[in-house]
């Protein structure tokens, strides 16, 4: 019966294609199969417009969810509502601190780079400590004068515009800007930091001018960027990270070993792109985006980046660093704002799926302390970790709070806890010291949770910035409280007669003779935004720099070119 069964389905299919031959039965198997071609096309149209419907719901779901948490901290969390004249009396508080920083610069190095009290950028005397170049000096506190140490640029003022602006000190504003008017002058024989001149001068000028829309602080931020685009003209398009305004000669520095530094490379994304949006000229996009395609052709599959890369080949240097610390943060920061930057669109989803695989890396690197079980994010060379992480790297926590929204529902959880594990890790870098601020870096040991390592506080501003981030987030206030704690420290161990200093012992509370001007551009300005509603210079409108600059959101492809 089964060979007789066989013996029937052959001749079936042998009379089935004799009809075949026929005209009429082909032309219907011809019609039938452009039916269901074109049934096919149409159904594939219909999944792809039904995932950009899906991509655009979820944008706004994550917008209402920006808006319903900022209604949750202004009417109060579990706890009971919480007084907002407490915040605001604050916020005066943080304010009133901006105006003695600020003042004590003008009384004694007005247009220098800032008060000695400062910090000084890129001279022979400076060596690098992270994203960020600080002096060491010797000896008793100096006089009270200024320090031009950043070219003539007068990187204080610049830095200050926007924290002024938001302040309301429209006074000490105006003044400002009649300096970037009269005084500001970029054509120096000087060799300057790529990375530094675009987070502080073009970063800052962009900001003041997306906050006044006087049009004089991006005709000056064009100039001083034209001046830094030769940088970008190597083989791979990977930037030096050292220019002379001036002549235009571009180079690396030979401390590290002729190599481009990564954070140095990869934070100008967000001043070139505003830059080219507010001037419709799309060079300025170009050379940075060029950066990251270059990047993106073998980017690692953990996307953990080492410091150093050849600016000839391109090619990352893996026997180096590779951290979340000094000289790798901003980069990583850079590719979400980017996305957030370009509005969360098509253009600019490969900034977020680079930084997606780069949080799968962290997570990597993310061990916990004994007995007290704190989150610490490990640094790592070739295959060892060392179990040390920088207050530098504080701002994580932040990143990852303002990336957490275009995660899933189950993704969004994991990171926003992460995220607040990290950042109580970095409240305890402060409350953990005799002077409650935080030391430069801390070391992990089996038993012992964490120990100081370089014991100066240069009044940085990451722990706040994440406790900024966190607080308009999730709306949990004790993220404020944990500020003020900060703010109050700094106030007791670093305000002086003369302006604010740093430590060079948290341990002993013995004071250095520097006022930073992060404090005033980052530190300062993360605080009060703290003690702010969320509509002050909403997340949903703007984006921070890594200098704290922000920078209004408006469509990417409004005058430029996509990459």
């Amino acid at each position: 019966m089964g060979r007789s069964r066989s013996s029937s389905d052959r001749w079936g299919w042998i009379r089935l294609f004799d009809q075949l031959k026929r005209p009429k039965w082909l032309a219907l198997v011809v019609a039938a199969l452009v039916l269901m071609s074109c049934g096919l096309r149409d159904r594939q149209m219909l999944v792809r417009e039904h995932d950009e419907e899906i991509s655009r719901l979820n944008v706004e779901l994550s917008s209402l969810q920006n808006k319903v948490r900022k209604l949750r901290a202004f009417s109060g969390d579990a706890y009971g509502r919480i007084d907002e004249d407490i915040y605001v009396e604050r916020r005066e508080k943080v304010k009133e601190a901006m105006l003695h920083a600020w003042n004590s610069y003008v009384k004694y190095a007005w247009g220098k780079m800032n008060f000695r009290f400062a910090e000084a950028f890129y001279s022979l005397e400076c060596f690098r400590l992270s994203s960020k170049y600080v002096v060491l000096s010797s000896g008793q506190p100096q006089s009270m004068d200024g320090v031009n140490s950043f070219g003539g640029l007068g990187a204080t003022i610049v830095d200050s515009l926007d924290t002024l602006y938001i302040m309301g000190l429209h006074d000490e504003f105006q003044k400002a800007r009649e300096w970037v008017v009269t005084s500001l002058d970029f054509n120096r024989d000087y060799e300057a930091s790529v990375f530094e001149t675009t987070i502080r001068v073009v970063g800052g000028l962009l900001s003041a001018y997306d906050l006044s829309e006087d049009k004089i602080f991006l005709e000056k931020a064009q100039n001083i960027a034209d001046r830094l685009l030769p940088a970008w003209d190597t083989p791979s398009g990977i930037p030096y990270n050292v220019i002379n305004l001036s002549h235009g000669n571009a180079k690396n520095y030979d401390w590290a070993g002729g190599d481009s530094i990564l954070a140095d490379s990869g934070t100008e994304q967000l001043e070139f792109i505003a830059l080219s949006q507010r001037t419709r000229d799309p060079k300025y996009q170009q050379k940075v985006e060029k950066v990251i395609m270059e990047l993106r052709k073998n980017y690692p599959s953990d996307g953990l980046l080492p410091i150093y890369i050849d600016s000839d080949s391109g090619t990352p240097s893996y026997q180096s660093t590779i951290t979340f610390g000094a000289m790798g943060d901003s980069f990583y920061e850079y590719l979400l704002k980017v996305w957030i930057q370009g509005n969360k669109t098509e253009a600019v989803r490969h900034y977020r799926g680079m930084w997606e695989t780069s949080m799968q890396g962290l997570l990597s690197l993310v061990r916990r302390s004994t007995p007290s079980s704190l989150s610490y994010i490990c640094e790592k060379t070739e295959d060892s970790l060392e179990e040390k992480m920088d207050e530098l790297a504080c701002f994580v926590p932040g990143m990852l709070a303002l990336g957490s929204g275009g995660y899933g529902p189950q993704d969004a959880r994991r990171f926003l806890s992460l995220a607040e594990e990290l950042v109580w890790t970095c409240y305890n870098f402060y409350r953990s010291t005799p002077t409650q601020l935080a030391g430069e870096n801390y070391y992990f040991y089996s038993g012992e949770d964490m120990s100081v390592g370089t014991a100066w506080n240069i009044q940085r501003p990451e722990t706040v910035e994440s406790l900024m981030y966190l607080w308009r987030v999730t709306g949990n206030s004790t993220y404020r409280e944990w500020g003020w704690n900060i703010f109050q420290a700094f106030e007791k161990n670093s305000r002086v007669d003369s302006g604010y200093v740093g430590l060079r012992d948290v341990k002993t509370g013995e004071k250095d003779d520097k006022m930073q001007s992060f404090f005033l551009a980052e530190t300062l300005k993360y605080l009060y935004l703290l003690f702010s509603p969320p509509t002050v210079i909403s997340l949903d409108e703007w984006v921070f720099n890594t200098e704290a600059h922000p920078l209004r959101i408006i469509p990417r492809g409004d005058g430029i070119v996509s990459l």
